[in-house]
C-alpha cells in the first residue's frame, strides 16, 4: 500500500483513525476467557465493529509476546484476519524494533514475511543500517520514532547540538534512506506543539500521531498542526476505544467510540478542505 493509496482510503472513509490494539488480556471482557483463543477473539470482535470507521489497525507486539508462544499465534491470526477481512486496511506491528542490520534483516522477515503487517515501528538510535533492512521490501513501510510523549523522551530527544535537536536531525537525515511511500514517523499527540515546527521538515511524509483520548492529547490540536495538503495523518487511539467497555457489549461501544473519533476527523478534513 503505497502513499497514494493510504490516502484514497482516508478520503473515502473521512477518518485517519488508527485503532490500537493494545489487548491486554487481563483487561479484557472476562466472558470471553472461556473461548480458545480469547484475545484473538477480542481482537475480531473490536476490528469487525470498528472496521467502516478506521483505515488502520495498530497491534502492540509486546501485549502478544508477553503470552509467548500463544501470544504470538494470536497476533499472528490477528493480522491474518484483518487482511482476509478488510483487506484495504492498513495494519502497523507496533514492535519498535532496532538492531544491527543482520538482526534487523530477520525482524523485517518476521512481519513482513511470516505475517502480512504493512508497516512496523521502528528505534533509529544505532543508524542506518539498522532501518534500511525494512525498507528493502515493497509496498511496506518504516514508521520511525521521532518525537514520543512518555517523559523519558526528554532525555535524549531534545538534546540539543549545534542548534539542532536530536529529533531534527532523525527527521531530517532518515529522509535519506526512505521516501513519502515507504516511511512515516511517530509524534506523540501530546506533543501536538512540536507539530508545526515538525511540519517544516517533513512536509509531506505520514505522522503516526498516538495519545489522542486516554493519554490526553487533543485531536483538535494534532489536526490543527499536522494536517498537511493529502491529510498525511493517522491519529492511534487504544484504550479510550478497545477497552471504553467491559460488557458483553463492548464491541458494540467501542464502534460507538470510533465513530464518535471518525466524525470529528471528517470535520476536520472539512475544514481543510480535504474532503
Amino acid at each position: 500500500m503505497d502513499h497514494k493509496r493510504l490516502t484514497e482510503n482516508i478520503i473515502k472513509k473521512r477518518s485517519f483513525l488508527c485503532v490500537g490494539l493494545d489487548s491486554e488480556i487481563d483487561k479484557i471482557p472476562s466472558f470471553l476467557l472461556n473461548q480458545k483463543d480469547p484475545v484473538l477473539e477480542f481482537n475480531k470482535r473490536i476490528i469487525d465493529a470498528t472496521h467502516e470507521y478506521a483505515v488502520a489497525y495498530k497491534p502492540n507486539v509486546a501485549f502478544y509476546e508477553c503470552r509467548g508462544a500463544k501470544g504470538w499465534d494470536s497476533l499472528e491470526l490477528t493480522v491474518r484476519y484483518i487482511k482476509e477481512n478488510y483487506p484495504d486496511i492498513f495494519v502497523i506491528a507496533d514492535a519498535k524494533r532496532g538492531d544491527i542490520g543482520n538482526t534487523s534483516k530477520m525482524y523485517a522477515k518476521a512481519f513482513f514475511e511470516n505475517m502480512p503487517s504493512d508497516a512496523v515501528t521502528v528505534a533509529p538510535y544505532m543508524g542506518e543500517d539498522s532501518v534500511t533492512p525494512f525498507l528493502t521490501y515493497s509496498d511496506k513501510w518504516v514508521v520511525l520514532l521521532a518525537l514520543t510523549s512518555n517523559h523519558g523522551a526528554d532525555n535524549f530527544q531534545y538534546h540539543n547540538e549545534d542548534g539542532i535537536k536530536l529529533f531534527e536531525r532523525v527527521l531530517s537525515l532518515s529522509q535519506k534512506w526512505g521516501n513519502i511511500n515507504n516511511l512515516m514517523y511517530v509524534v506523540g499527540a501530546t506533543r501536538s506543539e512540536m507539530l508545526r515546527e515538525i511540519r517544516k521538515l517533513v512536509p509531506d511524509h505520514f505522522l503516526l500521531v498516538p495519545g489522542v483520548g486516554a493519554q490526553g492529547g487533543s485531536l483538535a490540536e494534532v489536526a490543527k498542526y499536522g494536517l498537511n495538503s493529502k491529510c498525511g495523518l493517522l491519529v492511534n487511539s487504544s484504550r479510550g476505544i478497545i477497552f471504553a467497555d467491559n460488557s458483553e457489549n463492548f464491541d458494540k461501544v467501542a464502534g460507538e467510540k470510533a465513530k464518535e473519533l471518525q466524525l470529528e476527523m471528517e470535520k476536520y478534513l472539512r475544514q481543510h478542505k480535504l474532503i
